[in-house]
């Protein structure tokens, strides 16, 4: 039927109180008989449903005739199309359970899904979303951002002497593939190019999952994004009191970069690699992660992805075990392509926690492997990397997971599976603890009010008043995932954030002291020469 929407819903589940699926409620002893009688009338408006043992009053000849007539209406109205029988499924947009809020006991919370138009109309973006929650000011929440949150402060430090200007921001175009500008909660877009796969589509997915959490709560901004790898800003290039940086995002950066990082694109789902959303995936890996104690996992270093991206990657592949060296590893090539045609049946990273060790290299820059390595609760063996994303800053070596030579891989792999084969307590915490900073520093809530706090504080160094060029165009859930098909439709509908929060975002921490900075990165930096010290030893022995 002409004009008719599609609805997306999430599953409702139900309690005693609420009415069900079927308009009942459950019975108590203190039911009048008013109230008996009327369930018995909702119950033969269900589809015939027989009564057992019900205590109905007696029904009135006149009143049994009107709802006899009533259902046999109702069914014909049914049976012609004229009445969506999902009206008595009782679906409602006040459900339990509600995707991307931070409280499990919310409820009777508006939700928003997607309202798809039929095949013949031009889709368009929902009027009654809100613009405002009407919930209390931001900074009220008691409870504190995740450590790496105080990186923002460091992320937006080359702009605050002097403030970002529009000049700036046109400076950054040249890179990159998108420019954002929200204005009055609403987002717009205009780009420039297209990104690998679907990496800007991804990313804008989230923004707008971000502004379906956080309605009427982002300032108007406006950005440019490059979803390339290898950041591009070079502080080398921008000396002095009178630099003027570009700012650029994009999803990770290097000591040697200006680039802002961003949580990437996989975070709502790689529909390229059949990677689910991060919620999801994080649910998925913890019941593997159950599925074998750590002592009985293998005990070898174990790794699986693509060797040809970069060159630290084919190194890599020289540290396999053969019948001269034994590097206590298992390294194996990830061909993505064979495994799109066989329905990926060996990559879900759920699986891959069996072994005692996982190793982390970068590739072509960092790599998206990264959070789902670390996520297994086995010691990440971390090859050390130039590059960095938005979180990995926050976390420590010899604490979070153990750091491997990058110009002696094989027998810095040896080594880091020998002492923990020695000391599987020792080891085991590490695992464990990189695996709880990433089930709960890095769970999605958290992933949103990062990308809530980076925007909120980039906002607040604009030095203009951000408007919507002529060339950008609105962009809404609706508008981006009814088009869409297959799988990357499939993770736009899972990642869908169908409610407003309930509460705040969590409470920004404040910036690093200068000092405080330089005894922090001094303890990491104390942390690797402390394994390279007892790499050392250990090889010297063996001679």
């Amino acid at each position: 039927m002409l004009g008719i929407k599609k609805k997306y819903y999430v599953k409702q589940e139900l309690d005693d109180d609420k009415p069900s699926i079927h308009g009942r409620m459950k019975r108590n002893n203190n039911n009048n008989q008013n109230h008996q009688t009327g369930f018995c009338l909702m119950s033969m408006l269900e589809l015939q449903k027989p009564i057992i043992d019900t205590p109905c009053q007696p029904v009135k000849k006149a009143a049994a005739s009107t709802i006899i007539a009533v259902f046999l209406i109702t069914v014909l109205m049914v049976s012609v199309g004229w009445l969506d029988i999902s009206f008595f499924s009782g679906v409602s947009s006040y459900q339990n359970m509600v995707v991307g809020s931070k409280s499990t006991t919310a409820r009777h919370k508006p939700e928003f899904p997607l309202e798809c138009s039929t095949e013949n109309q031009t889709q368009t973006c929902r009027k009654d979303y809100p613009t405002t929650t009407g919930i209390p000011p931001m900074n009220t929440s008691k409870v504190e951002c995740p450590s790496f949150f105080r990186w923002i402060h460091e992320d937006l430090r080359h702009w605050k002497q002097t403030g970002i200007s529009r000049d700036m921001i046109e400076g950054a175009r040249k890179t990159a593939h998108f420019r954002l500008v929200i204005v009055k909660g609403k987002a717009y877009v205009e780009k420039y190019r297209n990104s690998i796969q679907t990496r800007d589509k991804f990313t804008l997915w989230g923004i707008l999952q971000l502004l379906r959490m956080y309605p009427g709560r982002l300032p108007d901004l406006e950005l440019m994004f490059d979803c390339d790898d290898r950041p591009v800003v070079r502080s080398r290039d921008f000396q002095g009191p009178n630099a003027r940086p570009p700012p650029l995002f994009r999803y990770c950066a290097d000591e040697w970069s200006l680039d802002i990082v961003f949580p990437d694109w996989s975070f709502w789902g790689w529909a390229e690699t059949n990677i689910r959303p991060w919620r999801n995936v994080l649910k998925e890996i913890k019941k593997g992660n159950e599925r074998r104690k750590w002592k009985e996992r293998v005990p070898y270093a174990y790794w699986r992805g693509n060797p040809s991206v970069a060159p630290t990657r084919k190194d890599l592949m020289k540290c396999n075990a053969t019948d001269k060296n034994n590097w206590n590893t298992l390294l194996y090539v990830q061909d993505w392509d064979r495994e799109s045609k066989q329905g990926f049946k060996h990559s879900n990273v759920e699986d891959q926690c069996s072994h005692r060790y996982k190793i982390y290299t970068e590739g072509w820059a960092w790599s998206v492997s990264e959070k789902y390595i670390l996520a297994c609760d086995s010691m990440t063996l971390y090859v050390r990397s130039r590059f960095y994303d938005f979180f990995i800053r926050g976390m420590l070596p010899l604490q979070h997971y153990w750091p491997i030579s990058e110009n002696t891989k094989c027998k810095s792999l040896k080594f880091a599976v020998e002492w923990g084969n020695l000391h599987p307590q020792k080891a085991q915490a590490i695992g464990e603890a990189a695996g709880k900073f990433i089930h709960e520093d890095l769970k999605m809530d958290n992933v949103y009010d990062y990308m809530f706090h980076l925007l909120n504080e980039y906002a607040k160094l604009l030095k203009f008043e951000p408007t919507v060029p002529p060339g950008a165009v609105e962009l809404c859930s609706e508008t981006m995932a009814c088009p869409t098909t297959g799988t990357w439709k499939k993770f736009m509908v899972e990642s869908l954030v169908m409610s407003a929060s309930d509460v705040t975002a969590c409470r920004m921490p404040p910036p690093y002291e200068p000092q405080e900075l330089r005894d922090f990165l001094e303890t990491k930096a104390n942390s690797t020469r402390q394994v390279e010290m007892w790499e050392d030893q250990y090889w010297l022995s063996q001679y």
